[in-house]
């Protein structure tokens, strides 16, 4: 019987690993500055050489930049693989609005499941503050109030520990951030509509909180479609007040 020999990995490809675990899990952020080499060093507990052959292979794979005197970022464009160019196109099309509900009905209901079966009580705190944020903003700027609402939103994803749904509410802020305050804008004229939203989504916290994921998930879905039937019947009642409008615009002629 022959045995193979079991080859050691290398330092710098286990240090590579370590860092690449920090970028996927949001330990490094996008365009956050990596600590100094020395004292990455020391964290690590390696040779500077070790180190710096790691970060040359992140490098290469395109994960982080070096700024000439400025030192090491993971690289900034790790969540724009969906264009700002692309982003104004989608929402440029009348039916988008409808579209990116759709979208957030399959994204967030599944972030509120797995973030009410997995999420610890630092998420849930987080959750409670983002949505006492809500609260406090409503009399705020309008950029506030859309921020406040997106916050919310990503403290649940990012308490559901899926990578993928947190990063991609990450990578697609922008656009999420256009379509809150597209709604917002439009929701905020009725005070009943807007008591009700937030209403629906302190049902979602709870649903989190108490641990209930298909609860979560069903809060969920149900506010963003009363958001959705709203939005259509404010359509409609738009469309006959202008049907209205011209009218009378005709019968004064």
């Amino acid at each position: 019987m022959s045995f193979q020999r079991v080859k050691q990995p290398k330092l710098a490809d286990v240090i590579l690993k370590q860092l690449e675990a920090m970028i996927l899990e949001g330990s490094l952020l996008p365009g956050q500055k990596l600590p100094p080499e020395r004292e990455l060093a020391v964290q690590f507990d390696v040779s500077r050489p070790s180190l710096r052959e790691a970060i040359q292979k992140l490098e290469a794979k395109g994960l982080v930049t070096r700024r000439q005197g400025g030192g090491t970022f993971v690289n900034q464009q790790l969540q724009s693989s969906i264009s700002e160019p692309l982003f104004d196109l989608i929402l440029s099309n009348p039916e988008s609005q409808f579209d990116l509900l759709e979208f957030r009905h399959a994204l967030e209901g599944i972030g509120a499941y797995y973030a009410a079966l997995r999420g610890t009580e630092a998420d849930f705190e987080r959750i409670k503050l983002s949505f006492e944020d809500i609260i406090s903003c409503n009399d705020s700027m309008e950029t506030d109030q859309v921020e406040a609402i997106y916050e919310f939103f990503l403290a649940i994803a990012e308490a559901s520990h899926n990578l993928v749904i947190s990063h991609l509410v990450n990578a697609m802020s922008s656009l999420l951030k256009q379509s809150i305050e597209r709604n917002y804008r439009i929701l905020k004229s009725k005070p009943d509509i807007a008591r009700q939203v937030n209403e629906d989504r302190e049902s979602m916290m709870n649903a989190i909180i108490s641990g209930n994921p298909i609860q979560a998930r069903n809060a969920s879905h149900h506010h963003l479609a009363f958001i959705e039937e709203t939005l259509l019947q404010l359509g409609a009642e738009d469309n006959r007040n202008q049907r209205v409008l011209r009218r009378l615009q005709q019968n004064v002629k």
